[in-house]
C-alpha cells in the first residue's frame, strides 16, 4: 500500500499517518464547543500541526451517539470560513460530513479527502445529488468509507450482535468496490471498521485484535479510537482523561496494519508511534 491519493497530495503510507480532529461543533462528544468560532478552530489546527498532525480532518457536525443532525446549511456556515483557511496551511485537509451537498461544497473550496460515516450511502438530497457521484466526478479527491451499524440517534442503543469483523469486512468491500465501479481509483479509497458506531465494547477490541485482516482487503486502513467510549469503559477514565489510552491503541492499531489514525491528541500520539517505530527498527 504504497499511498493514498488524495486532492493535492499522494500521501505515503510507508510510514504511519496522524490525523487531527478539528471539531468545528457545540456538542462532539469529546471537545464540543471548544473550537466553534473560526479563529479557535484554526489556532487549533496550527496547533496540530505544529504537533506533527500530517493531515487535518474538519468536522462541523457531530456524529457522536444520540447526535441531532444539522442541515446542509448550517453545517456550511460552520465548515466553510475554517475550511478555506486550513487547505492554505500546507497539509491535506479532510472533511468530515455524510451530505453530498456539503462534500461537492468543500470540494469546491479545496479539500482533498472526503471522511463519510456513511460511507456515501446517505441519500436524502433535494436535488437529486448523490454521495458517489460527487466523488466519482472529482479526478482525484481521496474518500474514507466508514462503517456504522445503524444511525446517531440509535446506534448505542441497538448496537451490533454476534460475530464483529467478517459483517464489517464484508460492508467495507462492498462500499468500496461499488465507488470503484463509479471509476474511483482504488488508490483513493481509504476504508475504516467504525470503532464505536454501533458495536459493543467486546466488539471494539475483537475488531483491534484482527484488524489485521482488513488490510488483506487492499486499501488504506483508517483507526478511530482517539479518546472512545470503549477506552473509558476498560480504564475507568473519563473522556477528558483518555490521552495515554488513546495513544496506546493508536499505537496497536499501527501495529495491527492501521495506516492512518485519526486523534485528537497529536503530541502524544506523534511520540507513542515513535516509541512503535524504534522497536520496530524504523528510526
Amino acid at each position: 500500500m504504497p499511498h493514498w491519493q488524495t486532492s493535492r497530495s499522494r500521501i505515503d503510507l510507508s510510514r504511519p499517518q496522524v490525523m487531527g480532529i478539528v471539531n468545528i461543533t457545540p456538542d462532539s462528544f469529546s471537545d464540543g464547543g471548544q473550537h466553534v468560532s473560526s479563529r479557535d478552530a484554526l489556532l487549533h489546527c496550527e496547533k496540530l500541526i505544529r504537533d506533527g498532525a500530517n493531515i487535518l480532518d474538519l468536522g462541523a457536525e457531530s456524529t457522536r451517539p444520540g447526535a441531532q443532525p444539522l442541515s446542509q446549511e448550517q453545517e456550511l456556515r460552520r465548515l466553510l470560513p475554517v475550511l478555506r483557511e486550513a487547505v492554505t496551511l500546507g497539509v491535506p485537509v479532510s472533511v468530515d460530513t455524510y451530505k453530498p451537498g456539503v462534500m461537492q461544497a468543500a470540494l469546491d473550496a479545496g479539500a482533498d479527502i472526503i471522511n463519510d460515516v456513511w460511507a456515501l450511502r446517505w441519500s436524502d438530497a433535494p436535488d437529486g445529488l448523490t454521495a458517489p457521484l460527487v466523488i466519482a466526478r472529482h479526478p482525484q479527491c481521496g474518500v474514507c468509507l466508514m462503517h456504522m451499524h445503524g444511525n446517531p440517534l440509535t446506534m448505542q442503543v441497538a448496537p451490533m450482535s454476534g460475530g464483529i469483523l467478517e459483517p464489517v469486512r464484508d460492508f467495507l468491500q462492498r462500499a468500496a468496490h461499488a465507488l470503484m465501479d463509479h471509476g474511483v481509483d482504488k488508490a483513493r479509497i481509504c476504508i475504516d471498521p467504525g470503532i464505536g458506531f454501533g458495536k459493543t465494547v467486546e466488539q471494539n477490541f475483537s475488531l483491534l485484535a484482527q484488524q489485521d485482516r482488513l488490510t488483506d482487503c487492499g486499501f488504506a486502513l483508517l483507526a478511530g479510537w482517539s479518546r472512545k467510549s470503549s477506552l473509558g469503559a476498560v480504564t475507568g477514565a473519563a473522556t477528558d482523561d483518555r490521552v495515554v489510552a488513546s495513544a496506546v491503541a493508536a499505537a496497536l492499531a499501527v501495529q495491527n496494519g492501521a495506516h492512518i489514525v485519526r486523534v485528537h491528541d497529536v503530541r502524544e500520539t506523534v511520540q507513542a508511534l515513535r516509541v512503535l517505530a524504534a522497536m520496530q527498527g524504523d528510526i
